[in-house]
């Protein structure tokens, strides 16, 4: 690292914009080289079987657990499958991957960018937080026999740079607040570009409703505390809730579920049987009730996703950081397959649905679908393609 002139670290303000993820680069990662992906606050990515689709997202939810502070091996189960196919080893037989996204906000446009060692052993080989041209954080693999890495950050004090080693299993910038002391201008900076890119990678939500698991009676209290998981498996739970806790968003939710469910609509609710379960219903509005047992599966994935849309962080069960406001945050929920088993009408439903809501402010939806000719009518809809 070079020596700089001392910044002084930008303070938020209400007015300034929410850190929000606006790239996600994807260096060497499965079977990408040299991918760079614009984040929009609705970006669909689409391209044909085997282009990435669902790699690329597997990144950036990768990067979300790390910027949680999650252990490479929690990460990446199967590490190996992360390598590019034809990345070739090198003379101690090691291979990997680099990821990487670019965060706006308060701190101005922070990079981040991480080179992860796959084979023969998972642990970080380097990580480099930037802003313009100045390096604020910088490790680097020294002694392969370490379970550590040197880093490095940006101090312009006394000395221009800190040295001290970091664990090599987990995303230094998520550590950064534990080992800066934010004395000087630089090390305040520093905080701030480290906040900025922790608070974008933690506000994520991935989201995959598995229909087989959401037909079943869920039981009151017991699997998400009234939180939507992942897979959505504890629908009928949140509707509960939701219903009583918020009657406009309900009402939204009852009207999008008529545009995506076949017959008539009149609510969508949910009732405790005898033994303590939580089953959910669609009224038919002439006293006829339809289990959600009975739906079709492109109909639960699309009730589940039209609920995630009109919710947030106090409803899913995502970690942000509860030491930032969240008028400081917003929610990115990322849906790999978001059109999957769904129909034409579902699916235009569901991207307009999902255009207001993103245009509002109130998330940021990345979502992986098989065709994106209907995104010309969701409006502020972004296409990355892959197949180009």
């Amino acid at each position: 690292m070079t020596a700089h002139t001392p910044e002084p670290a930008p303070r938020p303000t209400a007015g300034q914009d929410r850190p929000q993820i606006t790239e996600l680069r994807l260096s060497a990662f499965a079977g990408h080289r040299g991918t760079v992906l614009p984040l929009g606050a609705l970006t669909l990515i689409t391209g044909p079987s085997g282009s990435g689709k669902s790699s690329a997202m597997t990144a950036y939810e990768a990067l979300a657990r790390l910027g949680a502070g999650a252990e490479l091996v929690d990460v990446f189960d199967d590490p190996s499958a992360c390598v590019p196919e034809r990345a070739r080893a090198d003379g101690q037989r090691r291979r990997g991957f680099r990821i990487g996204c670019t965060v706006e906000g308060p701190a101005g446009t922070v990079r981040l960018d991480l080179a992860v060692q796959a084979e023969p052993e998972l642990r970080v080989v380097g990580e480099r937080l930037t802003r313009g041209s100045l390096v604020l954080l910088e490790t680097a693999l020294r002694d392969p026999g370490r379970r550590m890495v040197q880093a490095a950050w940006h101090t312009a004090g006394a000395a221009p740079v800190t040295r001290a080693p970091m664990p090599d299993d987990r995303l230094g910038t998520a550590l950064v607040p534990l080992r800066v002391a934010g004395k000087t201008d630089g090390q305040r900076l520093v905080l701030a570009a480290a906040e900025q890119v922790v608070v974008a990678l933690r506000s994520a939500f991935p989201c995959d409703p598995r229909p087989s698991r959401m037909r079943a009676p869920v039981p009151a209290g017991l699997i998400g505390a009234g939180r939507l998981l992942s897979g959505c498996d504890n629908l009928a739970e949140v509707l509960w809730r939701t219903r009583s806790e918020c009657a406009g968003r309900h009402a939204l939710l009852v009207s999008a579920v008529r545009d995506g469910c076949a017959g008539p609509v009149a609510d969508v609710f949910s009732e405790e049987a005898e033994d303590g379960s939580v089953q959910a219903f669609v009224d038919r509005g002439d006293g006829v009730r339809t289990p959600l047992t009975r739906l079709g599966d492109g109909e639960l994935r699309y009730l589940a996703l039209a609920l995630v849309l009109l919710t947030g962080p106090g409803v899913l069960a995502v970690d942000p950081v509860a030491e930032v406001p969240q008028a400081y945050q917003t929610l990115t929920v990322l849906a790999d397959g978001l059109d999957r088993r769904l129909d034409a009408r579902q699916t235009r439903a569901l991207g307009e649905l999902a255009a207001l809501t993103c245009a509002r402010g109130h998330i940021r939806l990345v979502g992986a679908v098989r065709d994106a000719d209907w995104a010309a009518d969701a409006a502020g809809a972004s296409v990355v393609d892959l197949g180009l």
